[in-house]
């Protein structure tokens, strides 16, 4: 919940001048509804995608205050971050209504970025590979293998995240692979290599480099540092590494 429209539609204009040319890897926005299509209008015909920071699972009716994939779809936007973890620890949202919208962003050619990720006692508690599956399987329930070429996984430890800690990169490379071998254990082998899974929790410029050198990190789900020109910084250092 950040940037008001003139905000949000001046600084995808930075972000369109940073990332000119960009095409060895994918850059993805995520600005609140009210603000996307003020930004679409200034990113459509560039090498930046937009997200959808939610979606509900209906295809239209008396849900107030939701969005469907409709609304979204006009705008053509293609993702749509799913099970954020303030969505499931602020918002109430349970594993169940996840998976209803990873399912609804599949059926409509969206990608889901799926978030998964242990609080700080759970971590404490030796739970985080319980947790993490946990939030997998129950996720990506009737997910099928065609499916999931669509699907994106976000860690996010929660523990982590606007808290200034970051996991260290052998904590982070540790859980996604254990989440690539989850996956390959769900699906195959070709589904778990194939997938991308981004590492959320206070990036920033000074830790990127660590994190993204990691063999199971694909890229990064970014949420301060997405706010400023440091965002353009994380790509200059992602184009070391692709």
């Amino acid at each position: 919940m950040n940037k008001t429209l003139s905000e949000a539609v001046q600084f995808a204009g930075v972000l369109l001048n940073g990332f000119v040319g960009v095409s060895d890897y994918e850059v993805i926005v995520a600005p609140p509804f009210v603000s996307i299509p003020g930004v679409y209008e200034i990113l459509r015909d560039s090498n930046i995608k937009i997200a959808a920071q939610n979606m509900y699972y209906e295809d239209s009716g008396a849900f107030t205050g939701e969005i469907s994939w409709k609304m979204l779809k006009e705008l053509e936007i293609e993702y749509v971050i799913i099970g954020h973890s303030e969505r499931r620890h602020i918002f109430g949202e349970t594993d169940e209504v996840i998976n209803k919208k990873v399912l609804k962003a599949i059926e409509n050619k969206m990608s889901p970025i799926l978030c998964v990720g242990e609080r700080l006692e759970e971590r404490e508690q030796d739970l985080t590979f319980a947790v993490i599956e946990m939030q997998i399987k129950k996720g990506l329930k009737n997910v099928p293998s065609e499916g999931m070429k669509n699907v994106l996984i976000a860690y996010e430890p929660v523990w982590a995240i606007g808290t200034g800690k970051v996991a260290t990169p052998q904590q982070a490379q540790e859980v996604h692979h254990f989440i690539r071998n989850l996956i390959s254990d769900m699906y195959s082998k070709e589904v778990a290599e194939q997938l991308r899974i981004l590492y959320g929790g206070s990036i920033k410029p000074e830790n990127f480099f660590g994190l993204i050198i990691q063999p199971d990190i694909d890229g990064g789900l970014v949420g301060g540092a997405s706010l400023k020109e440091s965002f353009i910084e994380l790509g200059k250092i992602l184009s070391r590494v692709v």
